[in-house]
């Protein structure tokens, strides 16, 4: 009985060794919602820009129960993300603020 508990245990762990990667690369909703909010707002302003990666590993997601003035904040993402132009990427710090349903209130690049 305690051989097949053990086997049990066992093939369980092998289970998710293997499913915790592919969960790993699951997008987090509230940083996609981010990086594309982020992304159309910078090519409106310099259409060179291709693309926009999240340094997720290093991104901080904050739970929040804040406003600006009136407006709630719910979450606030901070870190780094690198903007592509062509074959050159650029670091960045990068803010975001969601509000209520998950809506984008403000995304913001530093210059340099």
């Amino acid at each position: 009985m305690n051989v097949q508990r053990l086997r049990t245990a066992l093939a369980m762990i092998v289970v998710f060794a293997c499913v915790e990667p592919a969960l790993a690369q699951t997008p987090n909703p509230e940083l996609e919602a981010c990086r594309t909010t982020g992304l159309m707002a910078l090519r409106e302003r310099n259409p060179a820009i291709q693309d926009v990666t999240l340094d997720v590993d290093g991104m901080t997601v904050a739970k929040a129960n804040t406003k600006v003035e009136d407006t709630p904040i719910r979450t606030i993402v901070i870190g780094d993300a690198y903007l592509e132009k062509g074959k050159n990427d650029t670091r960045r710090t990068f803010l975001c603020l969601i509000g209520e349903k998950g809506k984008v209130l403000l995304t913001f690049f530093t210059d340099k």
